[in-house]
Formats: C-alpha cells, structure tokens, sequence
C-alpha cells in the first residue's frame, strides 16, 4: 500500500511538472535568452563606448550647479535623475529618467573639465534596451507582460524543485543514468532528449533556483519583504531618503552648497570608482550621493545623505546606507541583483550565469519534446489496439 501511494504521489508530481512545464515554456524560454545576452552587457559595450572617456587634465572638475545648468540647456523641461563623476579619464554622465506620462531615459555625456557635450543617448533604444523589455515584460506592455514573467518565474520555482524529485532515481541501478550520458549508436533521439532533459536540469538545479529566486525578488514586493525578514532583517528594506534638518532657502545663491560635495567625497573615499550626485527634489529632501566601492557592482554601494544648507551627513533607518553599517540580510538583499546576474562572482560568476541562464531556455524545449514524444506513443499504441479490434 506505501509503494502505491509513493507512486500516485510522483504521477501527481509529474502531472504538476509537465502542465506547468508546458504552460510556462515560452515565457521561460525568452526570459532566459535574453538573460543570457543581458549577462555580458557592459563587457559587449565597452568595444564601442569611446565617448565615455577624455584625456585627463590637471584642474578640476566643473562644478554640480554647472553641470545641472548645461545639462538643462541640452535636454530642457526633463528630469535629472542623477549626475555620475568616475575617474579623471571619465566623462560626467548626466542621466534623465521620467516614468510617466511615457517612459523617458537618456543620458547625456560631458567633458568634466569643459563642460563641452560629447554625446547624447537614449538608454530606452538599441538592441540591450529590447532584450531587457523582452526579459522583463516579452515586448508586450508593462501592466501584461511584467505580470505574465513574474508569475511564471514564481512557477518556475516550483518546475525545479518538482524536477528534482522527478530526477531521484526509484532504484540504485539507475543512479548512473541520472549523473552522466551514457550514449552509443543504438540510443534512440527519445532517450537522449530524457537524458538531456534531466541530466543537465539536475546539474543546474541549484543555479537555476538562485535564478528563480533572486528574479522573485525583484519582481514581488510581498516575496523581497519575506525573503529580508526570513534572513534576519530588522531595517527598513526600501530607499528612504531623509529631510534636511532646514529647509534650504536661500535660492539666489549660484553656487549651492552640494558643489562642495564631489570634491569632498574624491578626497574621503580616494579609492571609489564613481560618485552619483542626486539633487535634492524640493527644499526639505537631503541630498544623496551614491558611491560606487566597485566597478561592476551594486551591492556594496554607499548611499550617503547631506543636509541641503550644511552638508552634514544624515542616517538613514533603510538598509540603503553606508555598506559597513550592511548586517548579513542588509547585504542578502543588495546583494540580489548582483547575484541574479552573477556580477557577485565577478567574470566566473558571469559565464555560470550566462551557462545557466542558457540551459533553463534548453529546458522547455526538451520538456515539450519530452512530452511530445510521450503523447505520440501513446497516441500510436491506441490506433494500433483499434486497428486490431476492426481487423
């Protein structure tokens, strides 16, 4: 009786696997493809971002107020979102974001000693903005296609854990088959594509679910919230940005207090790759600054807040603050993005992401052929048996 219940349990199992397999395939399948191609992006367009860089003067950059004025005069009635200062042999990207009424997202390039433009562009065109729109909403508009991926990555956590115990062999005599190929002239395509299916699904598994659930995070708020919770955290896990102690008043000045700020910080953090500038957004916001520790990572940013009239630097009650303050699920949530994309692991961590991303797509593919396979031989068992009733 327990041996016919342990498998009416794993033919529900399979029946789960295989409908949501098949319900999810597509969406799984573009997701993980343009994952794959959205891995590598900034090593892809570094061969042709030449209009980041300028030769390196001795004198120094030209003040935020300026830049906040040329920036204005290129690309009127927009937003700033923030200013980036990196190193002397960097261009000043000044970045314009507007959600609403349309998406509106472009950065605009400046000599950081002239204030010359060198060029402008529009993050929201060229072929990394299609595959992003692509893997997080499949090119469709946002309020359909963000909600189809997030839930049919949610499902997709439980095809892998289903998967797994699909995989565990019923007996020892077939353990091996489920570690290695074991192919020779006479195994059939059926077989190889089961073999295909299940060896590397297991192989990646692990990955896999990291995928899965990292991508959770990003797209349900209830799932980041529980994920802080279950890890330990007692912060505030969303962006706060405090008030000034005064409100800034004195607005005939033409060289506000925050142009003081990206000289201090280049002399405080001497070894940070970039410096974000944010504005403060009305007269009672601090201004934020964000410094980037490590070229290629988010995680271990410093987010810094300034009183608009003294620049006295302010606490922040979210997790987003300075990095050494971070308790151990601080960082697992900053550090999720990173993770998601394998940045966390630097280049090795980029190709294992690239590999797994690339062989969840393979996954569905199998599956259906799997499927396919099954549901022809049944379909050929049948119409033999009716076949043989007739004659």
């Amino acid at each position: 009786m327990p041996q016919r219940k342990k498998k009416n349990t794993r033919k529900t199992i399979l029946q789960l696997h295989k409908i949501l397999g098949l319900t999810t395939g597509i969406v799984l399948f573009i997701v993980s493809i343009t994952g794959c191609l959205w891995v590598f992006k900034e090593e892809i367009e570094s061969f042709y971002d030449d209009y980041k860089y300028v030769n390196p003067e001795k004198k120094e950059f030209i003040t935020a107020s300026k830049v906040k004025n040329i920036a204005e005069q290129s690309i009127p009635n927009k937003t700033i979102h923030g200013v980036i200062y990196g190193q002397p042999n960097e261009a000043i990207e000044v970045v314009f974001y507007e959600a609403q009424p349309e998406l509106f997202y472009q950065s605009l390039f400046l000599n950081p000693y002239t204030g010359d433009v060198i060029k402008k562009i529009d993050n929201d065109a060229g072929f990394f903005a299609f595959i992003l729109r692509g893997h997080i909403q499949l090119w469709l508009p946002d309020a359909i296609g963000s909600r189809v991926v997030s839930y049919s990555i949610l499902l997709f956590l439980i095809i892998m854990i289903s998967g797994l115990f699909l995989w565990w062999p019923r007996n020892k005599k077939n353990w091996q088959q489920r570690f290695k190929f074991d192919w020779n002239t006479k195994t059939r395509w059926k077989r190889k594509n089961f073999d295909v299916h299940t060896i590397t699904g297991f192989y990646i598994s692990s990955f896999g679910l990291i995928l899965a659930f990292t991508g959770c995070v990003m797209a349900f708020n209830w799932f980041y919230f529980i994920a802080y919770v279950a890890a330990g955290g007692d912060k505030a896990p969303q962006f706060i940005t405090p008030e000034s102690t005064v409100a800034y008043v004195d607005k005939t000045n033409n060289d506000p207090p925050y142009n003081q700020l990206i000289p201090m910080l280049y002399k405080r953090y001497k070894y940070a790759k970039s410096y974000e500038l944010h504005y403060p957004e009305n007269d009672t916001t601090s201004i934020l600054v964000e410094v980037s520790n490590t070229k290629g990572l988010y995680y271990n940013m410093d987010y810094l807040f300034f009183d608009q009239n003294t620049l006295k630097e302010i606490e922040t009650p979210s997790i987003y603050g300075k990095y050494e303050d971070a308790k151990f699920a601080d960082k697992v949530i900053r550090m999720n993005y990173d993770i998601h994309i394998g940045a966390i692991g630097g280049i090795a961590g980029k190709i294992i992401a690239f590999l797994v991303s690339f062989i969840c797509a393979s996954l569905p593919v199998s599956g259906a052929l799997l499927w396919y396979g099954r549901a022809y031989k049944n379909r050929s068992k049948s119409k033999v048996v009716k076949n043989q009733v007739l004659t």
